[in-house]
């Protein structure tokens, strides 16, 4: 799509559960591409069993280490160069799971999502006089393949009500687009029908009890 339109498009994957891998990654961009200007931390993972008195540890961990961990060691490897320039725009995507946690989405991806808007928070209160943009942006459900994850994934008719990435996208464009003078601190978006959510948080409750 950006190719279409004309732009320069570069694909480099990355585990996002290790923090070696995306050092070797931004070093890598550094090298093709120059420094970042613009980090979009968007990535996301759930775990399968959601009630935590069932959680294997292995899921704690590595829901922890894509949605919090990764974003600090993406961060520290863009941030000396944005400092330098005295410009850089860092949006995370994080999650309404952050404000209102529950057992859809699970203990450590609420957990996770929560302190990411805190880091972002932290970086505004420590860089922005040194032209550090830090923004959160908290979704609510979003018609993505990480509904899939859930204990009951939703239907397509469900699917359909719930927002679609490109609405996302559209925020994230806009608080880039800003001018420099201008940062969005944290700006929640959420689906205009509420669906009723009570049956999957039952199965979530359950799934994973051992038998």
């Amino acid at each position: 799509m950006i190719r279409d339109a004309g732009g320069l498009s570069t694909a480099f994957p990355v585990d996002l559960a290790e923090p070696s891998d995306i050092r070797m990654v931004f070093a890598a961009i550094r090298a093709q591409l120059g420094p970042v200007d613009t980090l979009i931390n968007n990535a996301g993972s759930a775990p399968p069993i959601k009630n935590m008195q069932w959680m294997p540890d292995d899921q704690w961990d590595t829901t922890i280490n894509v949605n919090l961990t990764a974003v600090y060691v993406a961060v520290k490897c863009v941030l000396p160069d944005m400092l330098a320039r005295g410009a850089g725009t860092i949006v995370t995507v994080s999650s309404l799971a952050a404000l209102r946690p529950n057992l859809l989405g699970g203990a450590p991806y609420g957990a996770a999502k929560a302190a990411v808007q805190n880091f972002m928070g932290y970086l505004r209160a420590t860089y922005r006089n040194e032209g550090l943009r830090a923004t959160t942006i908290l979704p609510g459900e979003i018609n993505t393949p990480i509904m899939d994850s859930r204990a009951r994934p939703p239907s397509p008719a469900e699917r359909a009500r719930m927002l679609d990435p490109e609405d996302v996208a559209r925020m994230i464009l806009l608080v880039c687009a800003l001018p420099p003078r201008a940062m969005v601190e944290d700006i929640a978006i959420a689906p205009s029908f509420q669906r009723d959510q009570s049956g999957d948080i039952a199965i979530s409750r359950e799934l994973g009890r051992p038998r």
